[in-house]
């Protein structure tokens, strides 16, 4: 009963989590084309009013005409909308998702042995550090070195490279990709707790209290607004990496990460421009230079042709030792009643001969080609039963010898 209602946890917070993260992101989205699309008005109401840029749009049968105030309009409205839930509401869901599922389970999610030897308490301190830690670290150089935005940028841009390093070299590297866009996010939803909406607040209340603006308030929340639109693809990747191990089970998997979030930034980049009227497909192609950069590092190597009498070696790998494996390694998370895990990960079952034979691609490229499972590779299966299981699917994956 206790596997079921995690599995219930975690379907239903992901769901609230994707379907928040989808109206962040979209209003986010939203708000950069339209800032970038709008354009200097030519009536004299307009003007007058104090609008700066203005824009017309046709969408679902209507007509739009957005309009941005200099500072804003001469009488604010009763009905001013706020946008922050949506990033409030994406953290908080994601956060208990990565307890549910990850800190849970520290052993089986965040550990690697074969990278850093840790308890599962260590463990879990070391991810909630982590993402506290990225957030005072980038707070830091932009409070520090808040007059020179390219600087920041450079700066930004060095800690999570470096962060990226040190989570692959901590955690097991699933874990260290998911922590690394955790910790993007958390800075994204602090720079609209801490900065961007506090900010808006005191302009409103000068306001309304008839005081002049400060205008260091729209200047740094807009600062951390354009640094928020260029984590975010970066952040989508390693939210989705567990889907791919064949980027986190890489010897060089922080190479892969790094160059996987740049090229997310980069392809921003030219959206962003175009939205100005400037196209430079260079900012894509180098995104997509980086892509098959990476690419080329992960594919699998090549197996050396087969010597002469190996088809009849890989066919007669004895079944008997396959299924030790699978009893050593991979029933305690793949069993009717698994040990490492409330219910069979993935509702994979690895128990009967039956069940060995449905899953071999599964095994032959989770275990063998990728060597991303067991995860953490908790369980220390060896290179060689690794080989074993080449050679069992190679030769036809059989399972009466």
């Amino acid at each position: 009963m206790e596997g079921y209602i995690l599995d219930w946890a975690n379907m239903l917070l992901r769901w609230v989590h994707v379907i928040t993260a989808i109206a962040w992101i979209g209003s986010s989205f939203y708000f950069v084309w339209l800032d970038n699309s709008l354009t200097k008005p030519t009536a004299p109401d307009l003007k007058e009013k104090g609008v700066d840029g203005e824009l017309w749009a046709v969408h679902g049968g209507g007509f739009y005409n957005p309009q941005k105030y200099l500072t804003a309009p001469k009488q604010l409205p009763e009905n001013l909308h706020w946008f922050y839930w949506e990033s409030y509401s994406t953290w908080m869901s994601g956060f208990a998702l990565l307890v549910v599922l990850y800190l849970f389970n520290a052993s089986t999610f965040l550990i690697d042995k074969n990278v850093f030897d840790m308890s599962p308490g260590a463990a879990v301190g070391f991810a909630v550090s982590y993402l506290l830690i990225g957030w005072i670290v980038y707070d830091s150089i932009c409070r520090l070195f808040n007059k020179n935005d390219r600087l920041v940028g450079i700066l930004v841009a060095i800690y999570i490279a470096a962060a990226a390093y040190v989570a692959c070299h901590v955690f097991s590297g699933r874990a260290a990709f998911l922590l690394t866009g955790a910790m993007v996010a958390t800075i994204m939803s602090a720079n609209v707790l801490a900065w961007i909406i506090p900010g808006q607040r005191k302009v409103v209340a000068a306001l309304k209290a008839g005081q002049p603006v400060d205008p260091i308030h729209g200047k740094r929340g807009k600062q951390r607004s354009v640094h928020n639109t260029y984590f975010t693809l970066p952040v989508l990747f390693a939210m989705l990496s567990n889907h791919y191990s064949m980027t986190y089970a890489s010897k060089y998997n922080w190479v892969v990460l790094i160059l996987i979030m740049l090229s997310g930034v980069l392809i921003r980049q030219f959206f962003i421009l175009k939205h100005k009227g400037k196209i430079n497909v260079l900012w894509p192609a180098a995104g997509v230079a980086a892509l098959a950069v990476v690419a080329v590092m992960i594919a699998p190597q090549p197996r050396p042709a087969v010597a002469k009498g190996g088809e009849a070696a890989a066919a007669t790998v004895s079944f008997a030792k396959v299924q030790e494996v699978m009893n050593a390694r991979c029933v305690q998370c793949h069993a009717e009643q698994p040990k490492m895990m409330p219910t069979a990960a993935k509702g994979i079952k690895l128990e009967t001969p039956e069940d060995i034979k449905t899953h071999a691609q599964l095994i032959y490229q989770q275990a063998v080609q990728q060597k991303a499972m067991p995860l953490g590779n908790v369980t220390q299966i060896t290179d060689d039963e690794r080989a074993l299981l080449g050679q069992w699917f190679e030769g036809g994956a059989k399972t009466t010898n």
